[in-house]
């Protein structure tokens, strides 16, 4: 369960409202790129900025629009646990496979806190729970030794995307928490090295604009054809880097926007890329074959 590619997909808007239709067909191009799932209005997906109602019914989407072909694991986490709780039990009453649970940002709970609100919303839904350790955004790090005692004492709580770019610390998860906790990278450009160590695949910005490359590349690492996955990984590191060259997923949406996926509308306080920006991943996406390639599908 949650090995692979796991696309964190963008929320496509147009006009302010979310954009139905073409996120119909991003999900389709992640199903046909070959992906193992999507992970549906987690940061790429601007939780933030949606309400109850658009988080919902984005999960439920999601869902219809994936017909079982994908895994769906819904962001619902929150910095409030009842909050979460309500997110991650209507998750699970519209079929999602998991949820991914952030850490709580900005109030910066102890790890006893954390300890406190994971395990309320494991115990709340019957949902499998994937802990997501992000400090840099969140300002707090979920704890070796916390992962270790959810684990231990949280049937659901089933694995981690670790976002903290620090590979050492995959090998301490595994080997407090052992080989069943899956752990997923959460920055491509780490993938292969986190992977090396225990990590069983990642939670992909990259794969919006090309689930097939990074899905090759995850796969054939996990088969044991390292060499060709490093080859994979020094043709995408490019696209890695750039479609960081703005907060996410202000890249991201631009980059779908150029191969006509979507538009590049964004909820403040996000803006559209700039031109400097925009001009350069542009570059970035014909060098390495992507926005080429889907201009002849479109």
């Amino acid at each position: 369960m949650f090995t692979g590619t796991y696309t964190a997909i963008v929320t496509p808007f147009r006009d302010g409202k979310i954009d139905e239709t073409a996120l119909r067909r991003l999900v389709e191009f992640q199903v046909k790129g070959g992906v193992d799932g999507i992970v549906p209005v987690g940061t790429t997906g601007e939780s933030p900025t949606l309400d109850f109602e658009e988080h919902i019914r984005v999960i439920k989407l999601s869902v219809e629009f994936a017909r079982g072909r994908v895994k769906v694991l819904a962001g619902t986490g929150a910095n409030s646990t009842q909050e979460a709780i309500h997110l991650t039990r209507q998750a699970e009453s519209v079929g999602a496979d998991g949820s991914l649970q952030v850490a709580p940002y900005y109030n910066r709970p102890t790890q006893e806190g954390l300890f406190a609100h994971f395990r309320e919303i494991a115990g709340s839904s019957r949902l499998p729970l994937v802990l997501y350790s992000i400090p840099g955004r969140c300002g707090v790090e979920i704890a070796v030794d916390t992962c270790a005692r959810l684990a231990a004492e949280c049937r659901t709580i089933v694995g981690i995307k670790e976002a903290g770019g620090n590979a050492d610390r995959v090998s301490q998860i595994r080997a407090a928490c052992g080989p069943k906790f899956r752990i997923l990278s959460g920055d491509d450009s780490l993938t292969l090295p986190f992977m090396a160590v225990g990590a069983v695949g990642v939670v992909s910005v990259a794969s919006n604009v090309a689930p097939r490359e990074v899905s090759r590349m995850v796969r054939a690492f996990a088969s044991g054809d390292a060499r060709g996955a490093l080859r994979a990984h020094g043709r995408l590191y490019p696209l890695f880097k750039d479609l960081f060259l703005e907060t996410n997923p202000t890249p991201a949406k631009a980059a779908l926007a150029m191969m006509g996926f979507c538009t590049d509308e964004m909820r403040l306080p996000l803006l559209p890329m700039t031109e400097k920006g925009r001009g350069q991943l542009e570059a970035t996406l014909r060098a390495v074959g992507i926005l080429r390639k889907n201009a002849r599908l479109s």
